[in-house]
């Protein structure tokens, strides 16, 4: 009922001029996100592959890189050296199919793109061990994502699980580099790690878990991150979430786990969908 109220109420508000910045934000975050999470996938599923076919140079690996070269979804793995080569190729096109891809061992040097992704990787990494604003949580890692988007150069920070049956959002940051390729700024996204704990298992359909949700508190980003759309296009699926909310002083972040769609309302419209609601089933 509060998703066919909500799409009423989109209809009657579109055509003001604060509903058409959301609708801009939306897109925003969402393509943004879409781009974080074309390389995380790549990541995830070419050391996947790494480490089924490549058990001959394994030893030699001192990192990975994941980007989209315009033709496909490109992860690579580079070598330990000071001056470091590629030394596998992972290309799984556009299909976002695991089990379809191109592996290519040759040795080669870094293209124009990776150099570049490799040196906002290894200057972030290094700034992640000495600069006190990065926080390390027990049975969790940081994870670094260098991103080339619309030509700024970005890293975020990623904080992932080695724990099933929890999501983790928080303790997610943004480093920031001017165009010489250094460090310009330090963004803190969240003020904390925000564990989301699931079950997939349930017997009685009533108890399944159909929605999670957590807050941004007053001074941090008043809609969904872009870490967190990421972070729910990654894991959304491994859950029995059909909706996630993220609410703050302002508003109100939807994303439609299934659809992998945002739609962003403003606290008064949501309050009173919610009122709204509550009216219904009060005379029902």
């Amino acid at each position: 009922m509060i998703k066919k109220a909500l799409f009423i109420m989109l209809a009657f508000t579109s055509v003001s001029a604060s509903a058409q910045n959301l609708r801009k934000i939306e897109a925003e975050i969402t393509d943004e996100a879409n781009a974080m999470y074309k390389s995380e996938w790549a990541s995830w599923y070419g050391t996947d592959v790494f480490q089924e076919k490549c058990a001959n140079i394994k030893g030699q690996q001192g990192g990975y890189l994941s980007y989209d070269n315009g033709s496909g979804l490109i992860n690579v793995f580079y070598s330990k050296e000071e001056l470091p080569q590629v030394i596998a190729t992972i290309n799984f096109g556009y299909g976002f199919d695991a089990n379809k891809y191109f592996l290519d061992t040759l040795k080669r040097e870094f293209n124009k793109q990776e150099k570049a992704l490799y040196g906002m990787r290894k200057a972030a990494i290094d700034v992640m061990y000495s600069d006190t604003t990065f926080k390390y949580y027990q049975k969790s890692s940081l994870n670094p994502v260098p991103l080339i988007y619309k030509n700024t150069k970005k890293v975020y920070v990623l904080t992932g699980t080695n724990t099933s049956g929890v999501v983790l959002f928080g303790n997610d940051y943004q480093i920031d580099f001017d165009k010489n390729d250094k460090i310009k700024g330090i963004s803190k996204l969240h003020n904390s790690l925000i564990p989301a704990y699931f079950k997939n298992n349930e017997i009685d359909s009533s108890k399944i878990q159909k929605a999670a949700m957590h807050n941004h508190i007053k001074g941090k980003s008043e809609f969904i991150t872009v870490t967190d759309v990421c972070t729910l296009m990654l894991y959304s699926k491994f859950t029995t979430w059909q909706t996630y909310y993220v609410i703050t002083d302002k508003y109100v972040s939807i994303w439609d786990c299934k659809k992998s769609g945002l739609v962003i309302l403003t606290r008064e419209a949501w309050d009173k969908i919610s009122r709204d609601q509550k009216k219904k089933q009060t005379v029902n």
